[in-house]
């Protein structure tokens, strides 16, 4: 046989889509299963024309599912983002709208026991070491796919699936706070001094206020991806982020060497402003800020499920510059936050409290969809 073949089922988690692998049929050494992964989506290749993959980074992910290494968890989960411009899989954090299927395909897949009308899924997510708790609405002994939950950026409709990332604060720093300060000021070719947040919780980021780089805080993803000049501005920022948090040892390196993560994302305040995918006009009085989040060197299409965790905790942190932008009557508040971001509104419950002389995330629950698309073998050509 000139080729192999490998199970795989492609799900749509919330607003991304990813190819979900089994451990088991993946080859122990890490550089062997990452050949074998970068071959199902086609990679490096800016269309993954011989792959799976979907030439956007919201299509481009990948799920490895096996069981649990932890007594607190029912399965294992490792996240990664795989590029289509370099052969690289940056396993560095972890995607909260991929997460979102983890928790069907663990139920379809027969890998936990399963109770109707809820399942809960407790996911050991190893890119961070943290524990995700998914509750998964079942109906004949499998995830539930029909429902009456919208979410911004999927077309339709589906049945929710909360997630509990409470457990998440350090994911990759071991602090909420990985400087100990709510900001810190770094410099920034051509713009000198700037105020950054940096804040860890599900996945590190670095947070700025839009007007400090003469944006509106509405931009749309063209009007930014267009921008070279920004997009440097908002690598470099992200990249002495990562510096600053000891991702990297010299932030130069950032982008080849942790392209995804940390994230960074520029804030201002509420605002009127239009979905760009329907053109739908989305009122000021309908979100509490806005935020526009970079995602491997672009902005993301919508937000990011772990960049939904990170900014609802940032909002809830006084001092920071998220908590900033916010409307003043929800600063501090215990009440589900609304993020207006360029397709839409995401929502998050999330609140964290200062106690002991350090902030601590006590909640962060967000609702996602999820959808199981394809299932079977992924044929990849075997080495000559």
């Amino acid at each position: 046989m000139e080729q192999e073949k490998i199970r795989a089922v492609i799900m749509r988690g919330g607003t991304s889509k990813g190819v979900f692998l089994r451990e088991e049929d993946l080859p122990k050494d890490k550089d062997k299963r990452d050949k074998i992964i970068l071959k199902i989506f086609g990679s490096p290749d800016v269309r993954q024309i011989d792959g799976l993959g979907g030439a956007d980074p919201l299509t481009s992910k990948v799920a490895i599912i096996g069981p649990s290494s932890r007594p607190d968890a029912d399965v294992d989960y490792t996240f990664g983002q795989v590029s289509y411009v370099e052969p690289i899989i940056d396993y560095s954090g972890n995607c909260g709208n991929i997460s979102s299927g983890v928790g069907p395909f663990a139920i379809d897949e027969g890998l936990v026991r399963v109770e109707e009308p809820y399942t809960t899924v407790k996911v050991h997510n190893t890119n961070t070491n943290s524990i995700l708790i998914e509750r998964v609405p079942v109906v004949k002994g499998k995830a539930k796919v029909l429902g009456n939950y919208k979410i911004d950026g999927v077309p339709g409709t589906g049945a929710e699936i909360s997630i509990d990332f409470s457990q998440t604060a350090g994911a990759k720093t071991g602090k909420l706070l990985p400087t100990g300060n709510v900001k810190d000021k770094i410099q920034i070719t051509g713009l000198g001094e700037l105020e950054v947040s940096i804040v860890d919780a599900a996945n590190p980021m670095a947070f700025v206020k839009a007007s400090d780089l003469g944006l509106r805080g509405t931009e749309t993803p063209e009007e930014i991806d267009s921008n070279q000049k920004i997009l440097s501005i908002l690598e470099e920022i992200r990249s002495k982020a990562a510096q600053i948090i000891g991702m990297v040892d010299d932030w130069r390196n950032a982008k080849v060497k942790s392209p995804a993560f940390p994230m960074v994302a520029f804030v201002a305040p509420a605002s009127d402003y239009k979905d760009f995918t329907s053109g739908r006009e989305v009122k000021e009085e309908e979100v509490d800020f806005l935020s526009r989040l970079m995602f491997m060197q672009i902005m993301h299409k919508t937000y990011a499920g772990t960049g939904t965790i990170c900014t609802g905790a940032a909002a809830r942190i006084d001092g920071t510059v998220v908590n900033e932008v916010m409307k003043e009557k929800h600063r501090g508040k215990d009440s589900v936050l609304r993020i207006g971001h360029p397709a839409g509104i995401i929502t998050i419950d999330a609140y964290a409290s200062y106690e002991e002389g350090k902030w601590n995330l006590k909640k962060a629950v967000i609702g996602r969809t999820a959808r199981r698309i394809m299932d079977g073998y992924c044929y990849i050509p075997k080495e000559r």
